[in-house]
């Protein structure tokens, strides 16, 4: 049994001494509990337990009925240079009582940590930093700008291969023709600077791991340069004086050089892979013009409260989630929903902080402030995302934490065979430099979290919100999509879709029907005004307006009494009509219909409208892009089997069901899934959540409801069915930048630490070698900037 912690874990809905026993209880069953109590005035238990049992505490607590509540920190980490470093963190964040869950982003220089609420975040960097690395509170100041770290990071490397350079030049001579070498001495002042000043970094950070029991990128450079430096001075110190020694200064100096270079461009390309998230911050204004009393006031965003009237200049952005009370203008949202036209705004219109007032001047009254925003929440998503890690991972995490021991056997192993072999220790002792130097685990890594944030990023900027690594991973794996249809495919709002007449044309029979819905508030009203708006068809008055409670409406229109209503109104007037064939075939397809019927003079059938949801822009592109990729379409709805039925028709959907109650969609998916389907589904509602949660991906629809975003694994911040397939493909896109990553990350290693042990690397071209892999992988993840979702 592994050694005891004390544990105190809050508890959240304790009424009374029978809830506390109920706990104690509860508690008392996890295995290798050693003693427990619970605190009801305090609203704690004390657990002395092995620390790998707080999970099976917290799930007790839980069973019982009662909360644990938690909290989640971030830290900045300083001082990481390989997966090793990743590994080692998470191990020693994991140890510290109360945490429940680590992730460690080497691409970002950040922990995320989950634990629960009360627990100190001091103890979180104390044993960040027992573990040899600085650690800060992300909420905390920066202790530097990160443009002033590289520009620092940038002098080092500058010096470092001036100094390194004058070492070089006699190598590149002797390829010319030339035999010369520099003076012992002068080998000895330029590289001592370089080994013990610009590279005392190394050893810092090789020293710290050694004291934590581990080994890391640093302990491999510092000892393959250091070996390099001391054989220098002993064959230097040893030599005769009729015989000058070739000394191995330059090995050394140069390895520094390269892998102070690698890592700069590193950290500057890694920089480029966060640069979403600073666009996203960038977009938030600092001030905004308070309304009082009908005067401006400059205030801080801090300062203004939810119902505050702020006014928006035209170029300025929005401050704050509002409703326009006055003006007309338009928006441009493009950063934040990926919309590239600006969007006309006025009176009742939702806007959304850090879009870009067109040229009107608007009064805005806020309706969400600080992290309730849009743009909060997209940048959370996005940095969740960021900082989550994809199953792939787990085993990378596993390889490296066997990386730098096995490295370490390898060189030993080649130090005595070159030495056993006869080779001399000069020789033997270089081969092993060259070991050490090329085994760097950087590009393994870098690998996964640099392709992760540089294709979530990508994403976010089109309107993509890929929530975390693991719905990124399996997206491109997705060989069904499931679609909802109202709100989804189809706009959610009627519009006039057929139109019949008797003995009268369209353009009147509209005429007529508009006349009776002005002023109503009904859907059915203003799909009818919307049709005579579109046709360009001019109202008559309407007089003694009167509503006919579940038939329909009547009123007097050019001196006939009209109505507009339902069978149930047909009925009622007991008239029959040719067009009865023609609507028994409409409502067959789920159309919802309204008769005109004039009652006097002379009481007749005038035409018949056909209502139905019309198709979003985008729903055939979309269907048609996800065939070209293989890809079946399924249509689940709770609508009729005519209405569903004509949607998928429409639009060439493989497989329609129709009349299925929300309890059942997940059902549906979940029967896809055994029938060895990887599927999305797609949705915006309430009654969608349970689908999008039993899916393989969930894809959210922009402008659906919050609770179908929290349930997706993808949100779209429009509501185009275009951005599905585009989803999916820069989900596929990212995922092979990873697998490339990896394969590059390996081959390096696979290749170079033989070529070095069996003596054909020398540690100059194995330091220039490793460089070059970290670099090559971040700058392979960055090519994902370029991506742009198809033009349809």
């Amino acid at each position: 049994m592994s050694t005891l912690q004390t544990f105190d874990i809050p508890i959240q809905g304790m009424t009374c001494a029978g809830c506390a026993g109920r706990v104690e209880r509860a508690l008392a069953k996890v295995p290798d509990v050693q003693q427990s109590s619970v605190n009801l005035a305090s609203e704690q238990a004390r657990v002395t337990a092995p620390p790998e049992r707080l999970g099976e505490l917290l799930a007790a607590v839980e069973q019982a009925g009662y909360q644990v509540p938690s909290q989640r920190l971030e830290l900045a980490i300083s001082g990481m240079t390989c997966a090793s470093c990743v590994g080692r963190i998470e191990r020693a964040l994991g140890k510290v009582p109360g945490v429940r869950s680590v992730s460690v982003n080497l691409a970002s220089e950040q922990a995320r940590v989950e634990l629960l609420a009360g627990t100190s975040g001091r103890a979180l960097l104390d044993a960040v930093e027992d573990a040899g690395y600085s650690a800060r509170l992300v909420d905390s100041a920066p202790t530097q700008a990160p443009q002033a770290a590289l520009r620092r990071e940038r002098l080092a490397v500058l010096a470092a291969l001036l100094l390194a350079a004058p070492l070089v030049l006699p190598m590149f001579a002797e390829w010319a023709g030339l035999h010369w070498m520099l003076p012992a001495w002068v080998q000895f002042a330029l590289a001592t600077p370089v080994q013990f000043v610009l590279g005392a970094r190394f050893y810092r950070a090789a020293w710290k791991a050694v004291r934590a029991g581990s080994g890391n990128m640093d302990l491999l450079v510092a000892l393959g340069t250091s070996a390099a430096y001391g054989l220098s001075l002993y064959l230097w110190a040893t030599a005769g004086d009729h015989h000058p020694p070739h000394l191995y200064f330059e090995a050394s100096s140069v390895v520094i050089a390269l892998v102070l270079l690698g890592k700069y461009l590193e950290s500057r390309a890694k920089r480029q892979t966060g640069a979403a998230i600073r666009a996203l911050e960038a977009l938030r204004p600092d001030q905004a013009k308070r309304l009082v009393d009908g005067r401006e006031e400059s205030v801080a965003i801090a300062d203004l409260r939810r119902g505050d009237q702020v006014v928006v200049r035209p170029g300025e952005r929005f401050p704050v989630d509002g409703e326009v009370l006055e003006g007309h203008s338009q928006a441009d949202e493009a950063l934040i929903s990926g919309e590239s036209l600006p969007q006309a705004k006025g009176p009742g219109d939702r806007v959304i902080g850090g879009a870009i007032n067109g040229d009107g001047r608007l009064i805005v009254r806020t309706t969400a402030l600080g992290g309730e925003s849009v743009l909060a929440r997209i940048i959370r998503l996005v940095e969740d995302a960021q900082a989550a890690k994809a199953p792939i991972q787990k085993l990378v995490d596993r390889i490296s934490a066997v990386f730098v021991p096995v490295v370490l056997l390898i060189a030993l192993a080649t130090l005595a065979g070159w030495w056993l072999a006869g080779a001399g220790i000069e020789q033997a002792l270089i081969n092993a430099v060259a070991v050490l130097v090329i085994a760097c685990p950087c590009a393994l890594g870098l690998a996964t979290p640099a392709a992760i944030m540089a294709g979530t990023g990508v994403a976010a900027r089109h309107g993509i919100l890929i929530k975390d690594a693991e719905a990124l991973e399996l997206a491109q794996q997705v060989s069904v999509v499931a679609f909802d249809k109202t709100g989804t495919l189809t706009s959610g709002q009627p519009r006039v879709v057929h139109l019949a007449t008797v003995g009268i044309d369209e353009a009147e029979l509209l005429r007529l029907a508009g006349a009776l819905q002005q002023g109503s508030e009904h859907p059915l009203a203003h799909a009818v005004l919307a049709a005579a708006k579109e046709r360009e068809i001019a109202l008559p008055g309407i007089s003694a307006s009167q509503v006919l409670a579940g038939r329909g409406i009547r009123g007097e229109v050019k001196g006939l009494t009209l109505a507009l209503g339902n069978q149930r109104l047909l009925e009622e007037q007991q008239l029959n009509s040719d067009l009865q064939q023609q609507a028994t075939a409409w409502e067959a397809e789920g159309r919802t219909l309204s008769w005109l019927l004039q009652l006097q003079p002379q009481p007749q059938v005038l035409g018949l409208l056909a209502f139905g949801d019309s198709l979003k822009d985008g729903s055939r592109q979309a269907i048609q892009t996800l065939h070209e990729r293989d890809i079946e379409c399924h249509l689940i709805s709770g609508d009729n089997a005519g209405s569903a039925g004509a949607v998928g028709q429409a639009l060439g959907i493989d497989r329609v069901h129709a009349q299925v109650l929300p309890e059942e969609k997940a059902a549906h998916i979940v029967a896809l899934k055994q029938n060895g389907a990887h599927v999305a589904m797609v949705g915006d509602g309430i009654n969608d959540a349970p689908a999008l949660a039993a899916a393989d991906v969930g894809i959210a629809m922009g402008g659906g409801t919050d609770v179908a975003m929290h349930a997706a694994g993808i949100t779209l911040m429009r509501g185009d069915p275009r951005l599905v397939p585009a989803a999916l493909e820069i989900s596929q896109r990212t995922w092979h930048k990873i697998r490339q990553n990896l394969f590059w990350a390996f081959a390096y290693n696979a290749v170079g630490i033989p070529l070095a042990a069996f003596g054909l690397l020398n540690p100059m071209l194995a330091g220039a070698a490793m460089a070059l892999s970290s670099v090559s992988v971040v700058s392979n993840a960055l090519l994902l900037n370029t991506w742009k979702p198809k033009k349809q």
